[in-house]
């Protein structure tokens, strides 16, 4: 089972951009509902800390590094499943959850 909480990342350096942060109104929410910082898990997603994507989305995420695409990060925080995505022109990276993609 996957934790809750924030893992540290194995850098501490932000990768990209994050350009301007948004969430639904659920998440909001959701985050409120259980004290949760939402900074940790931006700090995670920026440094390449992908959370509990598979392996093969990991090494999407690689590339789409070097080729400036969309990045998906995928956390489980108090219980639901959130998604981070930065767009390809690194404008905004927005939490949702999935079925509000």
């Amino acid at each position: 089972m996957k934790p809750d909480h924030p893992i540290p990342s194995t850098t501490q350096v932000p990768r990209f951009s994050l350009g301007q942060v948004v969430s639904t109104p659920a998440v909001v929410a959701h985050f409120e509902a259980h004290s949760i910082n939402a900074l940790d898990y931006l700090g995670r997603h920026a440094c390449g800390d992908w959370g509990e994507v598979p392996p093969e989305d990991a090494a999407l995420n690689e590339l789409a590094l070097a080729q400036n695409s969309r990045l998906l990060s995928r956390y489980t925080i108090a219980g639901k499943c959130i998604w981070l995505i930065s767009e390809a022109d690194r404008s905004a990276t927005t939490f949702l959850f999935p079925d509000e993609y």
